[in-house]
C-alpha cells in the first residue's frame, strides 16, 4: 500500500471539497464539472492540464483509528494542521475568527460566499445542522424573458436574458424562486398571449432544447449565486424573486 504524500495520520478521513479555478483566478463549479465530465480514460492527462484541480481540507473526522468528530472543531482544527502537508493538490482551509470582515472580503470579489462554523461544536455525521451554516453572497438582476418551456400545463422555467449593444443575449433558464402556483398559472397566460415563432436570443444554448419563444416584453427580478463566465456570462442558481415594472431595453449588461 501506497502511503499518502500530504497526510501524516496511518489512518484519516478527512472532509473536504474539490475545486478548480477559472481563468480569473476564482473558484468555478463549472471548471469542476469538466473534470468531473470526463468519462474516458486517455482523456484524463489532456483534461489534467487543461483544468488543473486541488482538495481543499475542511475538517477530519477519524484519525488513528479513532473517531475525533466528537472534538470540538479549534481542536479538530489543530489536528488537522498537525497532519496535513500542504502540496500542489492537496491544501488545509484557512479558518478566520471575524466572519463579517471576511464575508466583505468575498463579496467585493464577487466570490460565492462563506461557511461559518461554532468553534466548539463538534462534526455531526448524521446530516449538517445549524452547528454550521453557509452564508451565500447572492447578486439579484432585473432580466427580460425571451422564451419558456412548459411542464404539467403551465410554464416549468423561463428563459432569461439581458440586452448588449441592441442585442439580447441569453443568461441563464430560471425554474424556481417565490412565484406561488398561481403566479405561474398567471405567467403562463401572459407568456403564450405573446408567443412569436422566432428565436429572440443573438446566442444560443443547449437550453434551448424545447422552448418556445416570446417577444421580449415582460420582466423579472432574478437572484443568482455567481456568473458562470467560461460559459458566455450564464447564472449559477437562478431563483425568480418577482415580477417587475421596467422597460425591457434597460435590462442591460452592467
Amino acid at each position: 500500500m501506497v502511503e499518502p504524500t500530504y497526510c501524516g495520520a496511518k489512518s484519516f478521513i478527512l472532509d473536504g471539497e474539490v475545486i478548480a479555478l477559472a481563468a480569473d483566478g476564482k473558484p468555478s463549479f463549472h471548471e469542476v464539472m469538466r473534470r468531473d465530465g470526463i468519462r474516458v480514460t486517455a482523456r484524463v492527462p489532456q483534461a489534467m492540464r487543461n483544468v488543473s484541480v486541488a482538495y481543499m481540507v475542511f475538517d477530519i473526522l477519524f484519525y488513528n483509528g479513532e473517531w475525533v468528530n466528537q472534538l470540538p472543531l479549534h481542536e479538530r482544527q489543530q489536528l488537522l494542521a498537525s497532519v496535513i502537508i500542504p502540496g500542489e493538490y492537496v491544501q488545509p482551509v484557512a479558518s478566520h475568527k471575524d466572519g463579517g470582515a471576511l464575508f466583505e472580503v468575498i463579496r467585493g470579489q464577487s466570490m460565492e460566499g462563506i461557511v461559518s462554523k461554532e468553534l466548539d461544536s463538534s462534526y455531526p455525521l448524521e446530516g449538517k445542522d445549524g452547528r454550521w451554516v453557509k452564508v451565500k453572497n447572492y447578486g439579484d438582476i432585473i432580466a427580460v424573458i425571451g422564451g419558456f418551456r412548459m411542464g404539467d400545463g403551465v410554464v416549468g422555467s423561463v428563459l432569461a436574458g439581458l440586452y448588449q449593444e441592441g442585442r439580447l443575449l441569453f443568461i441563464g433558464k430560471v425554474g424556481t424562486g417565490k412565484l406561488t402556483s398561481s403566479d405561474w398559472r398567471e405567467l403562463t397566460a401572459m407568456l403564450t398571449a405573446i408567443e412569436i415563432p422566432e428565436c429572440p436570443f443573438a446566442n444560443r444554448s443547449e437550453e434551448f432544447k424545447g422552448a418556445r419563444w416570446v417577444k421580449p416584453l415582460i420582466t423579472v427580478k432574478i437572484q443568482y449565486s455567481e456568473w458562470r463566465r467560461s460559459e458566455g456570462r450564464t447564472m449559477r442558481q437562478p431563483s425568480i424573486q418577482a415580477f417587475v415594472d421596467k422597460p425591457p431595453e434597460e435590462c442591460v449588461f452592467e
